[in-house]
């Protein structure tokens, strides 16, 4: 048996995905990404891939089009790979810290 025991109004559960959205709803620790310059919080992937270029970051296209569900994006100057799920609501606070660990001046990861 594996996931998070959460303890919340008196009663305690086990949760048995905490990576999920509603693990993290249920904890109350919600993570956001925070584009520091502007202060805007990332709610969509175009959002995120204008913040991206703007810092020269591009869009990595696998030969052969297999990209395995992911959206990838690389840079020139350095051998980073930032690699997020296609789909936005699978994007965790695992993704955001990997992506302010590859740019530390221009985001930052906050309580939602």
């Amino acid at each position: 048996m594996s996931g998070v025991w959460v303890f919340r109004n008196g009663v305690v559960r086990l949760v048995e995905n905490p990576t999920s959205g509603a693990a993290a709803a249920a904890s109350g620790k919600r993570k956001a990404l925070l584009h520091t310059p502007t202060g805007e919080v990332v709610a969509s992937y175009a959002s995120l891939e204008r913040k991206l270029a703007a810092l020269g970051w591009e869009r990595y296209y696998a030969a052969g089009g297999g990209d395995g569900g992911m959206l990838q994006y690389h840079k020139r100057t350095s051998v980073d790979l930032i690699s997020l799920p296609k789909d936005f609501a699978h994007f965790g606070s695992v993704h955001m810290y990997d992506i302010v660990i590859k740019n530390r001046d221009a985001f930052r990861v906050i309580d939602a």
